[in-house]
């Protein structure tokens, strides 16, 4: 991709160069590409050096001798003899400078026989020492090392024995005699180059290594057309095509304009051959989540062709982080980088991917690209519409003959265009077959390619068109300039690319709507920049289909969505904007002129690429009409003699004539002032300068980056002191990571507190919480991978965790404290307020949690059990103080990581430790929530009152506990401790205990102060307030009540005290217990102090249904809770009723049922004032008989709770109050003064009654359990 194309050339290409053997400084082995010295000395590598380079230097890109030298020949030099293979290889390479912007590199590896004595003579030495090393390993019967012994010994069952046959075989299998054998060594010439033309590059470098090798010399000598692509062949100019002379035939290349997707010259298709549409998306997915991505590849340029086809793709985002897709043997040690990568990996093809000790696997993809095989980080979301997308890019493949599910065995991307041709597809309908070739393509175990493959049937890719796309690609009057090969790369290239491209134009065609515009000016606005949001997520997500969340939410946390939106905000006029953000633009503003519909109802509708045909037209017209001719190569002023050569060898070059170009060339302006030249090329290549280097681009790096550099490895000086520096650096940009997700996550959880205590607007989902932990998640598992000794398992955090739990094991096999398990004594325990001595907290105990985690048989994987581990210590606000305890064993950190590894670098992990601290003051329920499976112990304890001794009492008492995710039926409490701990699925955040007896023996009367849950891993426990009596002839008479609960907050120790935030919302508390125990001693509330009570009441309910659904608290508190709609309600009946004699109470109840008792006789005597009227009463009655007619021993408060709940859920309530009102027997039973009695009062509570229509309210099973209605 031409990303920063790199500053002020307007010339094709800058430097050509040529590395290979320096036949002075002789062999020199190449320790750095960490070769064994087992391997056979035709096998080690040596090193290369750069022979020479025209011209010397070039101001506007300087010549980097070892970075050039690395990526041409990035293994070394290599040897053959006249049985090797000795195929020329082409690769392409990119060099990224500090600043961000990149020059590409094309370079043709060749062979050629080896002239010197010397370097012939060095080689047979050093066979003749590595016999003998052989000679010795067979001669001792250990086991074979390097993997070329091993393939000649495993025809020997007893080297021992048949050693002399074992040495002549090992010698005539690689050997090299000085005598009988020719020695081959490669060389390499190679292109550096502003801007990526590849199928160009390798043509002229092809060309060249032709003329040298072919018989007849060539028309002129190499010098001529060296001279020729270095300063006569300009850059073509956007939007046009440019032809020029190679040594043999024409070369063309074209440059895409302005308003087209930016320059890409690699055959995608390759990429889609050797991994396949479905790795290829899953690969993809990884990239735009900016997870660490290593490619694996024998093949240099497979390794460049994946990573430029991904990051080509991502239009119009850009990979922001570091970007190697050829990493030298001598910079493995990047692969320990604790920042998110993109690299290629060399493979010699045989080691296999075990061998290979990578430092972090936690959020790895790895990428084999040889072995068609891909392997994912876990909880990798899908890509939105994942099966219509790969659809609609298997469509476009088949149409041009490419197999969607990869071709294994594929060699080289060019040899696949010609075998398929889709009017072979179409030709083929005669035969009956219709949909043949697709089934061929598409018959895989892969499930989503079945998926798929019925789609296809369903939509049916149609045929006919392939016909037409046939006709209108073979040119009628042949035309084409550049071969139909290459004409179909591009065409293919486009389409794929437009198919992408439009999926980010559908996804994000509103996205200008949320851009938060900065209030301040620019330079404050950069100085504050990482603490700024610069989108409003949020709304965003709100917006989108539930099925988009999961990815778009962790999407919208990268920095490449960050630097977009960045420079959005910087550009205003079209003017200024990048080339990608105008490009983009312009695609949203179209989409948004065709779709009509508002734009906000954004449906998760399929819409397929549109502009593809203009795409490629665009491309056709510049092929068949070439824009630009340069100048042919022409005979340079060099003297007689000069430029001869030896046919087969690429010839040391005339230095003289190739240092500088011709004096007047208007491609080059040599004359014009070197500012006026440098202000001119970046007008004049804005649309590629995707980091163009002005202040703008700074400002974004500085401000986005993990400490500017960090970006680019220097591919050169690795001395002990820079790789430390380099190290420092990641120590650094961890810890601002680290304080910029704590802060991150603080904010959402506080604005989204705030919101449920009726402050501001909410702002965090379920998915984004989510998002936010399994970054958290990443960050820690980068933090703990970085400076690893030994790696062991995926998972970094979670080995450091084992090795922990193993050395504290062993000091403790001495046998435990006395004390109840789960309890020790009270210095490591947190005190708490909850429930006085009812309940003791659990104790803290890293290893205990990790106990938890291992229990758990739903988690296989390293991985897995460290996010599960770390969410758990969110959970119980512990994952600072646990991670400090982890780290106090200095001897264990110094044992497992380098003296530079972040966690040994004291100050940062302390300010670590720190922000993780600040988690501590928000409650997280992401353990329980995202675990909704798994077994959990729960501890209940029932506290009778102590007033009325409990001692007496004889019954038999049971609980049943319900949560936001199941209930557990009835539980049996022993009488004499009442208290149990039980087993059950994870209930959730627990919403009602209900609670009874049987009413046995002689004294069934019980008051309860209050009933106490803990969940046993997490440490949550819920108190839930009774108060009331349970028993017959006592308080209302009840048996069994519903108690609603709240989570307890425990107090920390001081060092740990931190905000409390305060509870959702509490149970029914004093005011409800004072309301009916006695009602003449109950508080007077004025009818207007009931009114708002109800209004808040029912406020309460409609904010829970307006919040998204993820987020809602539990409805059951709003009902059933302290000063919800049931406590309101009783006020509105309390409100004047009349008390008959003092020691009788009456309840509302006894009310209720007596209206029933007139309503019934009223309809039998058929005085019916309307239909209305008797709908109204029928429901009422029905309602009243079901609730007195249950099976349970529900007190007449408790079925008064009931009905509310039942009133509500059919919105009937507002009708029964009308009934109510007008009944004779409120005459009876109130004062006049009471609010039932008053019309208007009564008028106003309908209205505020009525609001509760619209929403559709499920009750929880344990308030309406035994009511058949």
């Amino acid at each position: 991709m031409t990303t920063g194309f790199s500053s002020g050339s307007c010339r094709f290409a800058d430097y050509f160069v040529i590395c290979g053997l320096d036949t002075e400084s002789g062999l020199e082995p190449d320790e750095l590409s960490g070769e064994n010295f087992e391997q056979s000395p035709l096998r080690r590598t040596f090193k290369s050096k750069v022979l020479a380079h025209y011209p010397d230097n070039v101001e506007w890109n300087p010549f980097d001798q070892d970075a050039v030298g690395m990526l041409c020949m990035p293994k070394g030099l290599a040897f053959r003899t006249q049985v090797d293979s000795r195929e020329p290889q082409f690769h392409s390479f990119i060099i990224t400078r500090e600043d961000g912007s990149r020059t590409y590199g094309f370079a043709l590896t060749f062979f050629e026989e080896v002239t010197s004595k010397q370097i012939c003579s060095a080689m047979q030495t050093l066979y003749h020492m590595h016999n003998a090393e052989q000679y010795d390993i067979l001669h001792t019967p250990t086991s074979p090392r390097g993997p070329e012994d091993q393939r000649h010994q495993h025809t020997q069952p007893r080297p021992v024995l048949h050693a002399a046959p074992a040495i002549s075989r090992l010698q005539r299998f690689n050997s090299y005699d000085i005598s009988r054998d020719t020695l081959y060594v490669s060389k390499c010439i190679c292109l550096i180059t502003p801007m990526a033309f590849a199928q160009a590059c390798r043509k002229v470098l092809q060309q060249l290594h032709q003329a040298v090798t072919s018989p007849q010399p060539p028309p002129l000598p190499l010098e001529s057309y060296i001279f020729n692509i270095l300063y006569e062949v300009p850059l073509p100019p956007s939007g046009r095509s440019l032809k020029f002379s190679g040594v043999y035939g024409p070369v063309v290349c074209q440059r895409p304009s302005t308003s087209e997707l930016p320059l890409f010259d690699f055959a995608i298709s390759e990429m889609f051959n050797l991994l396949g549409v479905e790795n290829v998306l899953q690969l993809f997915t990884c990239a735009l989540l900016e997870m660490q991505i290593l490619l694996y590849s024998q093949h240099y340029q497979r390794l460049m062709t994946v990573a430029e086809s991904i990051t080509a793709l991502m239009f119009p985002y850009q990979w922001q982080h570091v970007y190697v897709p050829i990493l030298p043997a001598s910079l493995l040690h990047f692969l320990d980088a604790p920042v998110p990568y993109l690299m290629g990996l060399h493979s010699n093809g045989q080691d296999d991917r075990t061998k290979l000790e990578l430092p972090q696997e936690a959020n790895l993809c790895f990428v084999d690209i040889d072995n068609h095989f891909i392997e994912l980080p876990e909880e990798l979301p899908q890509f939105p519409n994942k099966l219509e997308f790969i659809q609609e890019i298997s469509e476009v493949l088949i149409s041009f003959g490419v197999a969607p599910e990869g071709n294994i065995h594929s060699s080289d991307s060019q040899a696949k265009y010609r075998g398929f041709r889709s009017v072979d597809m179409v030709s083929d309908k005669w035969n009956g077959n219709l949909a043949s070739p697709l089934n061929s393509y598409l018959l895989r175990e892969n499930e989503t390619i079945a998926r798929l493959q019925a789609l296809v049937k369903r939509t049916g890719v149609s045929l006919e068109k392939l016909e037409v796309r046939e006709d209108a690609s073979s040119n009628k009057d042949g035309r084409v300039q550049c071969d139909e090969e290459e004409l179909k790369m591009h065409q293919l290239n486009i389409q794929v690319r437009e198919v992408f491209a439009n999926r980010f134009t559908q996804m994000f065609a509103d996205y200008e709507v949320f851009v938060i515009q900065p209030s301040q000016d620019k330079e404050s606005w950069f100085t504050n920049r990482d603490q700024m949001q610069n989108f409003d997520k949020a709304s965003f997500l709100s917006d989108q289909p539930e099925p988009y969340l999961p990815f778009l939410s962790r999407f919208l946390e990268t920095q490449m969505f960050a630097s977009f939106i960045d420079s959005k905000i910087l550009c205003h006029d079209d003017e200024e904007k990048e080339h990608t953000l105008r490009v983009f633009d312009s695609r949203v503003d179209k989409i948004r002129m065709l779709n009509v519909r508002t734009p906000t109802l954004r449906t998760s509708m399929y819409q397929k690429c549109t502009n593809i045909e203009e795409a490629e037209k665009a491309i056709e017209m510049r092929v068949a009409k070439i824009d630009h001719t340069a100048l042919h190569p022409h005979l340079l002023d060099m003297k007689i003699g000069q430029g001869r050569y030896e046919q087969g060898f690429f010839p040391r070059l005339q230095s003289d004539v190739l240092s500088t170009g011709p004096t007047s060339n208007k491609w080059t302006k040599r004359s014009a002032p070197a500012q006026w030249r440098r202000r001119d090329r970046q007008k004049q290549h804005a649309e590629h300068l995707y980091l163009d280097n002005d202040q703008r681009e700074k400002y974004i790096q500085e401000a986005r980056n993990l400490g500017t550099t960090i970006r680019q490895p220097k591919l050169s000086n690795l001395s002990p002191s820079v790789i430390a520096q380099t190290n420092w650096k990641f120590v650094e940009g961890l810890l601002k990571e680290c304080r910029n997700k704590t802060k991150r996550m603080l904010v959402e959880k506080m604005g989204r507190e705030a919101v449920e205590l009726g402050h501001g607007e909410v702002s965090i989902t379920g998915v984004e919480e989510n998002t936010l932990i399994a970054s958290l998640c990443d960050l820690l598992e980068r933090i703990w991978s970085h400076g690893l000794q030994v790696k062991q398992g995926k998972s970094a955090l979670w080995s450091h965790l084992l090795h922990y739990q193993e050395s504290k094991e062993k000091k403790n096999a001495t046998p435990a404290g006395l004390g109840p398990p789960g309890f020790i004594h009270d210095t490591e325990r947190r005190k708490s307020d909850g429930g006085g001595s009812a309940m003791p907290p659990l104790k803290v105990s890293l290893i205990q949690d990790m106990r938890h985690i291992q229990n758990i048989s739903e988690i296989k994987t390293d991985v897995g059990k460290a996010r599960a581990w770390v969410r758990l210590s969110m959970e119980k606000k512990l994952l600072s103080r646990h991670l400090k305890q982890l780290l106090s064993d200095h001897e264990l950190t110094k044992k497992l990581y380098k003296r530079y590894a972040f966690l040994r670098c004291d100050d940062e992990k302390e300010q670590f430790l720190y922000h993780l601290l600040s988690f501590n003051a928000v409650d997280y329920f992401c353990f329980t929530n995202v675990f909704t499976t798994i077994m959990i112990p729960y501890h209940v304890v029932v506290v009778p009152s102590k007033k009325l001794g409990g001692s007496m009492f004889t019954a038999n008492p049971w609980v049943c506990v319900s949560g936001e995710l199941a209930e557990t039926g009835v539980l049996q409490v022993p009488r004499n401790t009442l208290e149990i701990t039980f087993e059950c699925q994870n209930l959730g955040k627990l919403t009602t205990v209900q609670m009874g007896h049987d009413n046995t023996g002689l004294y069934a009367k019980w008051l309860v102060e209050c009933v106490m849950v803990r969940n046993e891993i997490t440490g949550h426990t819920y108190k839930f307030p009774c108060g009331r009596w349970l028993g017959k002839g006592v308080d209302d008479g009840s048996l069994e009540r519903i108690l609603v609960g709240e989570l307890m907050t425990p107090s920390m120790e001081n060092d740990e005290r931190m905000c409390r935030t305060p509870p959702m919302q509490q149970s029914p508390g004093m005011m409800r217990r004072f309301v009916t125990i006695s009602p003449n001693s109950k508080p007077k509330l004025n009818t207007g102090q009931i009114q708002e009570g109800v209004g808040e009441a029912i406020n309460g309910i409609v904010k829970h249904f307006h919040k998204p659904e993820k987020e809602r608290g539990s409805l059951t508190l709003l009902l059933c809770g302290e000063y919800g709609l049931v406590w309101a309600l009783e006020q509105v009946f309390q409100h004047g009723f009349k008390s008959p004699r003092l020691f009788k109470n009456v309840f509302i109840w006894d009310f209720l049922e007596k209206a029933q008792v007139y309503f019934e006789s009223a309809e039998q005597r058929e005085v019916t004032p309307d239909e209305n009227w008797q709908t109204r009463v029928r429901h009422f009655c029905r309602f009243m008989r079901a609730i007195n007619n249950t099976s349970r021993n529900i007190g007449k408060d408790g079925k008064f709770q009931m009905l509310v709940c039942l009133g509500a859920r059919d919105h009937l309530l507002h009708h029964w109050i009308a009934l109510l009102a007008d009944c004779p027997i409120t005459t009876q039973m109130y004062e006049d003064t009471a609010l039932i009695k008053d019309r208007s009062l009564v008028n106003s509570l309908i209205r505020v009654l009525q609001t509760l229509q619209e929403f559709n309210i499920t009750l929880e099973a344990s308030l309406v359990k035994g009511v058949g209605i």
